[in-house]
């Protein structure tokens, strides 16, 4: 029980964090929508908390702040796209792998949310619509990529932290 707590408690922690680093800044995309720092955090998540955990964290955080920001006609859409990119980038980092194998992950994860939105932009509004998002999404998503990679790669680097995320995903 306590290392469920534990792991609940690790949980709520990261997904404030992915709300507040989505809330900070929040940057109106062309068609609609808007561009955020949540990613850097949706990734990190991922890699400390493992699949299932990570995309709680990531679904909870991110959808949240689509709430808090009015966009709860995303929030939906969100909670899936962000828990489904924190759920490939923590089960394709689940053992050790090259640090570049971190990068090629996160720019999986990050097509998941460029194409995720892209799909559903199409569905609410229209193709043209969603097309003239895509620049934001893609800056967002390379912005994510950049310091999720160099925070994750960071602290791959660091045996401490590796021996401490292990442990965490064990609990």
């Amino acid at each position: 029980m306590h290392k469920h707590i534990q792991r609940l408690v690790g949980t709520a922690l990261l997904a404030a964090m992915i709300f507040v680093a989505t809330m900070l800044l929040s940057v109106p995309l062309p068609g609609s929508g808007y561009g955020n720092f949540g990613d850097v955090f949706v990734i990190t998540a991922a890699f400390f908390l493992g699949p299932g955990w990570g995309f709680a964290a990531a679904a909870i955080g991110s959808a949240l702040a689509d709430i808090v920001l009015g966009f709860a006609l995303y929030a939906p859409a969100t909670f899936v796209i962000k828990g489904c990119m924190a759920l490939v980038f923590a089960s394709l980092c689940r053992h050790p792998r090259p640090r570049g194998w971190f990068v090629f992950s996160a720019f999986l994860s990050e097509t998941i949310m460029v194409g995720g939105y892209f799909f559903f932009e199409c569905l609410l509004y229209s193709p043209s619509s969603a097309l003239a998002n895509i620049p934001g999404n893609l800056a967002q998503g390379a912005f994510g990529l950049i310091l999720s990679s160099a925070i994750v790669i960071a602290a791959s680097a660091s045996k401490p932290i590796m021996q401490y995320a292990a442990a965490w995903k064990k609990k």
